[in-house]
């Protein structure tokens, strides 16, 4: 436990970190894999290139400090950074260097201000981070390896099918190597793809959530290509796995992790949110759902920019007509002028829960939201206008506190 001493301390700094934080978090970046090179087949380095990792990590150093007092109350994000670790195979041999080049950062940025005083509080906060994180890490580690068809590390599979679902989604079912069965996974969750990436001359590694239901033998991913723009350049592996990766190749997969998925056992109504590929993990949850003898009143509402791009429309209007306890809702931003109001989208513009607030406000149901960071936002801050309690809305936590800005 941290002494009141070193948690004022902490406090003291958060000012500092308001203000110099994503310098600190540059120069740590800069500095670590300057001297450990190796690392960068663990970062990814286009987000390094867009300083989302840089930003990303600065934010959560930041709600640290602000939550040293009430370390729980991190405990979603944290628990999150945990599974993301784990899918990267991260161990705890590298904390020691995490904490040696943050610490250094600090030192360096703050120059004189940096003083004994506030490097100990510091040095001791992180080490009681890194001992949480090991001990939730090494946790998931066990669990993945004691369960029937878990492993740790990485897994030779074969992809089996290669099969386009818009022009910009491709899904890939992978089959492992040994022939042996595949653990199973929660519906929502994602597992982790580690390719080499001639460009970098490194191997990088991305999450991609699992596109179907756990069947013990395979995983499904489906993966949007990101073409890139001014602002960023394009997505090395989702280009990667769209132009050169085929049916009878080989990739390496991660068990699955996230604490991102549906409660299976629940009975209540389930409401998914998403917008473009963010139906992945939710295609996952519906067919789950569909599979349940209780019945759950089910709403999928989705959000694309019209029928050319978005995924597996006709398997959902398929799905919508077999099932009576499911509903879909479609919001096309863009509709093409062979895209039909009332047949390919319901309605025009981008998704408004506010629109449709008669048909989602159902007693005691649980929103499940998967898009971009705006969209999320956008989408929960306006179902808690709308009177839905915090709790019953859930999300991937893709930073430290996702939607403080608009709270």
């Amino acid at each position: 436990m941290l002494t009141q001493a070193v948690r004022d301390t902490i406090k003291a700094t958060v000012p500092v970190l308001a203000e110099h934080g994503r310098e600190i978090i540059v120069r740590f970046y800069q500095n670590m894999l300057g001297e450990h090179p190796e690392l960068k087949n663990v970062f990814n380095m286009a987000h390094q290139q867009q300083g989302q990792q840089q930003e990303a990590l600065a934010r959560a150093v930041y709600a640290y400090a602000a939550n040293i007092d009430d370390p729980q109350s991190l405990g979603a994000l944290l628990e999150g950074i945990a599974h993301k670790h784990a899918s990267l195979g991260v161990q705890p041999d590298q904390y020691p260097i995490v904490g040696k080049h943050l610490l250094g950062a600090i030192k360096e940025v703050l120059g004189a201000a940096a003083t004994d005083d506030i490097m100990y509080a510091w040095e001791q906060a992180y080490g009681q981070l890194a001992d949480v994180l090991i001990g939730m890490e090494q946790g998931l580690y066990q669990q993945s390896a004691t369960s029937d068809g878990g492993w740790n590390g990485w897994r030779e599979f074969n992809v089996r099918e290669k099969n386009p679902e818009s022009e910009e989604i491709t899904s890939f079912v992978l089959e492992p190597v040994d022939g042996q069965p595949v653990v199973h996974f929660e519906p929502g969750q994602y597992t982790s793809i580690a390719v080499q990436v001639p460009d970098l001359g490194v191997q990088q590694i991305r999450q991609y959530s699992l596109s179907d239901v756990p069947n013990g033998r395979t995983y499904r991913i489906s993966v949007k290509r990101e073409s890139g723009s001014e602002e960023r350049p394009a997505g090395y592996v989702s280009n990667l796995l769209h132009d050169h990766v085929q049916a009878g190749d080989r990739v390496r997969l991660a068990a699955p992790y996230g604490n991102f998925f549906i409660d299976v056992n629940a009975t209540t109504p389930v409401v998914l949110i998403s917008g473009g590929v963010g139906l992945t993990p939710m295609i996952s949850m519906l067919k789950r759902v569909l599979q349940s003898p209780d019945q759950r009143e089910l709403l999928f509402v989705h959000g694309a920019r019209n029928g050319r791009v978005q995924a597996m429309k006709t398997k959902l209007r398929q799905a919508a007509t077999e099932h009576d306890n499911f509903h879909l809702i479609m919001f096309y931003s863009e509709p093409l002028a062979t895209d039909q109001a009332g047949l390919d989208y319901d309605y025009e513009g981008f998704v408004d829960v506010r629109q449709i607030a008669d048909r989602i406000l159902l007693e005691d149901a649980d929103y499940y939201i998967c898009g971009p960071v705006p969209f999320m936002r956008m989408q929960h801050d306006a179902l808690m206008n709308l009177g839905v309690k915090e709790a019953r809305i859930h999300y991937e936590v893709f930073g430290p506190d996702l939607f403080a800005e608009q709270r």
